[in-house]
């Protein structure tokens, strides 16, 4: 048995007779008749009757029809893959990347891509720091942007975007009315803070802890968007990321700039020894007119 004679068998079943078969397959009517009887006695088994000079599929034809349609599918997604390979480096994209950056400036570079490439499939996960950097390192992900606090071990990690914390408080705070806020202007108050291990947090306790002050912590949490969501229910304040903050200013959040000021750090990420596709390339070309628009606006 081979794919030759299993590409006649599937034209006769398509067409519905050998002549029919020989026109579309470009062969001879006997050449189509000799690869039937080859495959025949290959499997070893009847595939079709022969009555009165026409090809009958047998029960057996029919059932190993079923199949060969599994397979002609099968094959037909690979030379749409192998296209997709041709034209762009790889049939998919596979993102991963932390909440902070899921809301805006990912969703506009993929937009972008997309509008270039509109054929590839994209695979796109917010998750955790240490998730993004696992799910990379094992090659399941293609590119991930993570915070800079994770062990890059494992991983090609290049610097991305740095964004300028602000102090985030609800309406009618105290610090409402304060143009700049300073470690004084913090002390007992109250908190909510990032996560202990998060850097921009260690960070900040650094720039309290030289000047003294201690706020009162009322609630931690690994991740801007809920520092946002707290404050804005009236938890006090909080040191957020400003990419997180659309949506929530236009609900009554105010954002502070904060002196000495803290970054948040971000890193890509991609996968080691792996040369890089067109396809990841003209994402990370995406990413970076991101990171342009970002700075020019800082």
């Amino acid at each position: 048995m081979n794919l030759r004679e299993i590409e006649v068998f599937q034209a006769v079943m398509t067409c519905g007779t050998a002549s029919r078969a020989a026109d579309v397959l470009g062969i001879s009517q006997p050449a189509v008749s000799k690869a039937i009887r080859s495959l025949e006695a290959s499997i070893g088994f009847a595939l079709f009757d022969r009555v009165k000079g026409r090809l009958l599929p047998t029960p057996e034809g029919q059932l190993f029809h079923r199949e060969v349609e599994q397979s002609f599918a099968g094959l037909t997604r690979l030379r749409s893959a192998a296209a997709r390979i041709h034209d762009f480096g790889s049939g998919d994209l596979r993102v991963a990347c932390l909440s902070a950056f899921s809301a805006n400036p990912l969703p506009r570079a993929l937009s972008r891509f997309h509008a270039r490439n509109p054929k590839v499939a994209i695979t796109f996960q917010v998750q955790s720091s240490p998730t993004i950097r696992d799910l990379v390192a094992s090659g399941r992900f293609d590119i991930g942007i993570a915070a800079d606090e994770i062990d890059a071990t494992g991983v090609e990690a290049e610097p991305y975007i740095d964004v300028r914390a602000a102090i985030a408080v609800h309406p009618g705070h105290p610090l409402e009315r304060v143009d700049v806020v300073t470690p004084q202007d913090l002390h007992e108050a109250p908190f909510v803070a990032l996560a202990p291990e998060d850097t921009t947090r260690r960070e900040a306790d650094a720039r309290f802890s030289e000047a003294g002050v201690r706020p009162r912590i009322v609630a931690e949490t690994p991740y801007s968007t809920t520092v946002c969501a707290l404050i804005l229910a009236g938890l006090g304040c909080g040191i957020v990321d400003p990419i997180t903050a659309p949506g929530f200013l236009e609900r009554g959040l105010v954002l502070k700039p904060l002196e000495p000021p803290v970054c948040f750090r971000t890193l890509l990420l991609f996968p080691p020894d792996r040369r890089r596709s067109r396809l990841v390339q003209a994402f990370v070309e995406e990413l970076a007119v991101e990171k342009a628009a970002h700075e020019a606006t800082a």
